[in-house]
């Protein structure tokens, strides 16, 4: 009976631990103290649609360039100002890592490949501009 009873205890006590301590080994370092600052890439492209002559034109360009990169490279994707003009189209790729180097070379690769892809839908990329942002703490 007392076995039953401690047994029942242990399972009780187990469910109400963090997810973290259930997946870790008893001497592994806890997730705030484990991982190095991480840095923070965001790089803007301004795209420039000519041949578009509505909304529909547009979409179909910036959907090519988003879906692309997204699928070549392990950054995320997103259109950042919504306007309704037909012609131009910013958008924004964001990627983290531990290495500035990595960053930096990823980003390159990334705006190499949009103006490569905008061009082959019908834009142009036109301006652009890589933000690295250092120190943010990992797992916090």
């Amino acid at each position: 009976m007392l076995a039953f009873i401690f047994a029942s205890w242990s399972v009780v006590s187990f469910r109400h631990l963090p997810n973290e301590a259930r997946c870790r080994a008893p001497d592994a370092p806890t997730r705030a103290g484990a991982s190095a600052p991480q840095m923070i890439a965001h790089l803007t492209l301004e795209i420039r649609i000519e041949t578009a002559a509505s909304l529909k034109d547009k979409r179909q360009v910036v959907r090519s360039v988003k879906d692309k990169l997204r699928a070549g490279f392990n950054v995320a994707v997103a259109e950042l100002d919504q306007t309704n003009l037909w012609q131009r189209a910013t958008i924004g790729v964001v990627s983290v890592s531990e290495s500035r180097d990595y960053l930096q070379g990823l980003m390159d690769k990334v705006e190499r490949a949009a103006t490569r892809i905008a061009n082959n839908a019908g834009g142009e990329v036109v301006d652009s501009y890589l933000e690295i942002l250092d120190g943010v703490a990992g797992g916090e």
